[in-house]
């Protein structure tokens, strides 16, 4: 499932094709139509990210809500005006698929007829993006929007997307987590109320919102935690520095379009950063641990697959 830096970027990219445009908006698959109805012909004036959901508004005050869950993915063209990542989304096999044929845009005459189940269409005058496979696509009133924003924990990419991609509406991205002090208080108190293992935590989007699998595994790793540990039980000095932590790899992860968690001193020297020398412990159990030279070890915990060094990772001893 595409994490919360992904999203980030995506609203970036489609404020850069279709901002402050009017878009036809569609359905060709059909379960989409009524939806599409409502928001065609709309000038699309914003569009923001919180966790894992993207949030588009519309001049007519409706906006687009989507949830690509683990299948969803945009995929994007146009003329000479547009650049950027073909596709965001998944499957995340080979990071974003970026735009290098130039003679795709001197040859552009609108977009391409849709491929496989498009779910929503949007064309402006320069550019197109088709949505498949998502597993939300709605579309929603102001109030309906706050209800969702409402039911996600603090977003570490929220101060930085006023950076990346300018956003204007503060009370559009919901009152909580604008700063990463702010954020740091709300995820410390998120914690505190639960006795669930903090490996379990980081991935309740009520608890922290936007951290996936990878993000939850490498974090835990970077700062030494074990994912065992009951998330109440971590001191406010831990709490902070996994939450800047955090705040710092997503950030990386928007400016680079892959998650990459490693620092230069732990690389395997020979081998590609990415995707080779990209995690300490995501994907390499049986491996040797990049620091410890311990073993990397997997186990299915809430239905996902976790990682960690044991070495690195120990749990505090009980007073």
């Amino acid at each position: 499932m595409p994490e919360g830096h992904s999203l980030h970027r995506l609203a970036r990219q489609i404020d850069d094709v279709f901002g402050g445009q009017r878009v036809q908006v569609s359905s060709p698959q059909g379960r989409f139509s009524a939806g599409a109805a409502r928001i065609d012909g709309q000038q699309l004036e914003q569009s923001f990210a919180k966790g894992k959901q993207l949030f588009c508004r519309f001049s007519n005050d409706l906006y687009l809500r989507v949830h690509l869950g683990l299948y969803g993915a945009f995929s994007f063209g146009g003329d000479r005006h547009f650049s950027g990542a073909s596709s965001i989304g998944a499957p995340r096999k080979i990071g974003e698929r970026e735009v290098t044929a130039e003679a795709e845009h001197e040859l552009y005459a609108g977009p391409p007829d849709p491929v496989g189940a498009v779910r929503a269409r949007i064309v402006s005058e320069h550019g197109w993006a088709d949505l498949r496979g998502p597993t939300a696509c709605e579309v929603l009133d102001y109030s309906q929007v706050q209800i969702h924003l409402g039911k996600l924990g603090p977003d570490p990419l929220a101060s930085a997307a006023q950076v990346f991609y300018g956003m204007k509406s503060k009370a559009d991205f919901g009152d909580a987590a604008d700063t990463v002090e702010a954020g740091y208080e709300q995820f410390r108190m998120n914690l505190s109320r639960t006795k669930a293992a903090i490996g379990v935590a980081l991935m309740n989007q009520n608890v922290i919102s936007g951290v996936g699998n990878i993000y939850r595994a490498e974090a835990l790793f970077r700062n030494r935690v074990s994912p065992e540990l009951p998330a109440n039980q971590l001191s406010a000095r831990r709490v902070r520095q996994l939450w800047l932590d955090i705040v710092s790899v997503m950030e990386d992860g928007v400016r680079d379009g892959k998650i990459i968690t490693t620092r230069t001193e732990d690389r395997q020297p020979g081998l590609p950063l990415w995707p080779d020398n990209a995690y300490y412990v995501y994907q390499r159990q049986g491996l040797r641990c990049r620091r410890c030279a311990g073993i990397i070890s997997m186990a299915e915990i809430a239905a996902r697959k976790l990682y960690w060094c044991p070495r690195c990772q120990k749990m505090p001893r009980a007073k």
